[in-house]
């Protein structure tokens, strides 16, 4: 007999990655152009080298089992960088996990904080989103509801579109600021919604903010915590803030992220995790210690990507709809056309550059895929790599 598998996990959709993949199957590359992928968000800067020498010197630690809650050196470097960026205090005994990064976080809250026994439990994500918010949605046994942007208010989403009777369903609301793929910034006013209905309906609210450190102008991001703190939230009451080294450091393979707010969240999430198994490895704390107690190395990342996106930016702009984000390495471009899967199946046959069609990331809502018509360009290799790109693009949309 075959053994029967949860069938919550027939609800998942493929990876965008994956839908794209099976799409370009059969596209024979052009042999005169070199590859260049702009479609995964893979940072791909050196590794700052104090990252990898706090990583060697750590090694003897493999030979101890790890603590889930971290070393208490490590939840101090968080909380000490919370404060150094945000202005807000936290207890680094209560108040803050590490975490493998980002993404195992925002997929392990949901299972914490969702019960699935509630009649409707519904989960809130912004459209387009990351596709772990729906993920981790759906195996914690909940529904979705979406919020699309809107490209005429700088692709903020229209949270106006959830019903009064989906918030009071709302287990969990996901929100990613700065945006991922849009890049843009959630103001404090926007925030002050968002509190107000989480009060009323008693949802998590999950800030996503893996993308804080990369910014254009003099003004750094506003952050959930800072912006509870801004509104005399002090206790943080139902809100997570998620953040992570990956974008910041330039170290996505570390794993490592942490994860801070309301204190009564903290300790059923570290529980769960207790249980999942997902305590940091040692020399990646030491390591992490390392990165979050430095900013020298944040600053210099930030002026590599600000290089490339005042190279590139200017003149994509010619050809795309697209304009500098507020934040983030992406570049969240419209289409001649309309037609984002034929406009980067083309660019990929014809000039060998990889671009994610946008209503890959997102789904149809309101009577309406928001990422349709537009392409997420990854600015993560080196300037000229990107610069060539571009070049690729605009004469790509010149040729049609």
């Amino acid at each position: 007999m075959i053994a029967r598998m949860n069938p919550l996990l027939g609800k998942l959709h493929p990876y965008p990655f994956e839908r794209l993949k099976a799409l370009t199957q059969g596209i024979t590359l052009p042999p005169d152009f070199s590859p260049i992928s702009l479609g995964l968000g893979e940072p791909r800067h050196a590794t700052p080298e104090l990252i990898k020498q706090a990583l060697i010197d750590a090694l003897p630690g493999l030979a101890h089992y790890p603590a889930t809650a971290g070393e208490p050196a490590l939840r101090e470097a968080c909380v000490g960088w919370l404060q150094r960026r945000y202005g807000v205090t936290l207890d680094p005994a209560s108040q803050v996990l590490p975490v493998n990064g980002s993404r195992e976080a925002l997929f392990a809250l949901a299972q914490t904080v969702i019960d699935p026994s509630r009649s409707g439990a519904t989960v809130v994500c912004p459209n387009p989103f990351y596709q772990i918010y729906e993920g981790a949605a759906l195996l914690a046994g909940a529904k979705t509801a979406f919020a699309n942007s809107d490209p005429k208010r700088n692709f903020a989403a229209l949270w106006s579109q959830i019903d009064t009777a989906t918030w009071a369903r709302t287990q969990l609301l996901y929100v990613c600021s700065p945006g991922n793929p849009t890049g843009a910034v959630m103001p404090l006013a926007e925030w002050q919604m968002l509190f107000d209905l989480s009060d009323r309906h008693g949802f998590v609210i999950a800030s996503d903010e893996c993308y804080s450190e990369i910014y254009f102008g003099d003004q750094a991001p506003l952050g959930s915590l800072e912006a509870a703190a801004r509104l005399g939230r002090k206790d943080f009451t139902n809100l997570v803030a998620l953040t992570s080294l990956s974008k910041r450091s330039s170290v996505p393979g570390l794993r490592s992220g942490f994860v801070a707010g309301d204190a009564r969240l903290m300790k059923s999430f570290l529980l769960y995790r207790t249980y999942h198994g997902s305590a940091m490895s040692p020399p990646v704390q030491r390591a992490s210690i390392a990165a979050w107690n430095d900013e020298a190395h944040v600053q210099a990342n930030r002026a590599l990507y600000r290089t490339k996106f005042d190279r590139v930016t200017p003149l994509l702009a010619g050809v795309l709809d697209v304009a500098l984000p507020d934040a983030g390495f992406y570049l969240w471009a419209g289409v001649p056309g309309g037609d984002d899967v034929a406009f980067a199946l083309g660019l990929l046959a014809q000039y060998n550059v990889a671009v994610l069609p946008g209503s890959l990331l997102a789904r149809e809502a309101h009577g309406v895929n928001p990422g349709a018509g537009r392409v997420r360009l990854a600015l993560v290799a080196g300037a000229d790599e990107c610069l060539e790109a571009a070049r690729r693009v605009a004469a790509f949309v010149k040729a049609h």
